[in-house]
């Protein structure tokens, strides 16, 4: 067993105590963390599970498990909070996880890898490579235009009903979906070769057909086993987070886009850390850059489609200054990646910008309490 799973393993401790914590008289606050921590070994297992499931299947229904769970941890918390009547803390959080993994993310995986090769930029490419990158710079712009699209309505309009907001995001999330599949198309068929991905590869051997078949079970027992406990876990959350905000005096939206994504997206983070370090950028760019727009394209569009059959209709007219914090990690990761090429520089100049916006979200007049 290697150490980050030992850690792991260590830390499903949390579980049980954030569980407990619940059901005493403690400090929300210490409830809040306790969950949040706790979610970070959780989301990590349903990500192994996940890959060592993909690994069984084949690369383009593993791709498509990957494609779906990828994100399995935001989807479930939102989902939670969302059925909780939390939908401005669902929207910050979204927005937040993208901003964490373009700017935390992909910023500790450029610093780390720079460090690695001082003497020389680090190559994040082939012509393949740079292809992928122009595909993923242009879908980080789609998605601020849609994003940015409800704001625009809303400064330009005398009179906007919230029917009227409501119409134009279920139009604008089908729109996005449509989107993740032509995405997912393109990756995974039309032009798998710029993505690595080798349609004709078969599934990974594990011995005897009875023993991958016996393990095939066995990991997707866990990984629903580890969703319902993940499930769970986000109820704890979710309930000590209102009061622990009122604890604290620090706003919902705060606490959204930056708070709750350190936990939701930690893996991500945590992974595109490890890669730097490994000097393994391109794959750092992948997971960071993938994990986002899988967020915009997918888990939003979807969580709007489960609003309004929950009764608990939630739009695309996102908080303006999360908006313009979304099109400046958009713009930045932009441009560190496009070219193709990294130093330990441009990842201080992400991580630079990740602590500027965390800065100005806490303390901006508008949303202080």
């Amino acid at each position: 067993m290697s150490r980050k799973d030992a850690l792991l393993l260590r830390m499903l401790v949390f579980v049980p105590i954030c569980m407990i914590l619940s059901r005493l008289d403690v400090n929300p606050l210490i409830v809040f963390i306790t969950a949040g921590v706790a979610i970070i070994p959780l989301a990590a297992w349903i990500a192994n599970f996940t890959e060592a499931i993909a690994t069984r299947i084949g690369p383009t229904f593993g791709g498509l498990l990957n494609a779906t769970f990828g994100n399995a941890t935001e989807v479930i918390v939102s989902m939670v909070a969302l059925q909780a009547g939390m939908i401005e803390v669902v929207k910050a959080s979204l927005m937040g996880s993208i901003i964490a993994n373009l700017l935390l993310g992909l910023g500790l995986a450029l610093f780390l890898g720079g460090l690695r090769t001082q003497k020389r930029s680090s190559p994040l490419n082939t012509d393949n490579l740079s292809a992928v990158a122009r595909v993923n710079a242009s879908l980080l712009n789609l998605v601020v235009v849609f994003l940015v699209a409800p704001t625009a309505i809303e400064v330009t309009s005398m009179k906007l009903h919230l029917e009227t907001t409501n119409a134009f995001s279920y139009t604008a999330s089908a729109l996005l979906l449509i989107g993740y599949v032509l995405m997912l198309l393109f990756s995974m068929k039309t032009h798998n070769h710029l993505y690595g991905v080798d349609e004709d590869a078969e599934p990974e051997s594990y011995g005897s057909e009875a023993r991958g078949l016996y393990g095939l079970k066995l990991h997707i027992g866990l990984l629903l086993g580890t969703t319902i406990v993940l499930l769970f876990v986000s109820e704890v959350l979710v309930s000590s987070l209102e009061k622990a905000i009122a604890t604290t005096g620090l706003t919902e939206l705060f606490t959204g886009v930056i708070l709750i994504p350190l936990f939701g997206a930690a893996v991500e983070i945590i992974t595109c850390g490890i890669c730097g370090a490994k000097n393994k950028v391109n794959l750092a760019s992948s997971v960071a850059i993938g994990s986002s727009l899988q967020i915009a394209m997918f888990v939003t569009p979807i969580l709007v489609f489960t609003g309004l059959l929950l009764g608990k209709p939630m739009n695309l007219d996102f908080d303006n200054f999360t908006v313009m914090g979304l099109g400046i990690a958009v713009i930045m990761t932009n441009s560190v990646t496009t070219d193709s090429r990294s130093n330990w520089l441009e990842g201080i100049l992400l991580l630079m910008t990740y602590i500027m916006l965390a800065s100005a979200f806490l303390l901006h007049p508008s949303l202080a309490s």
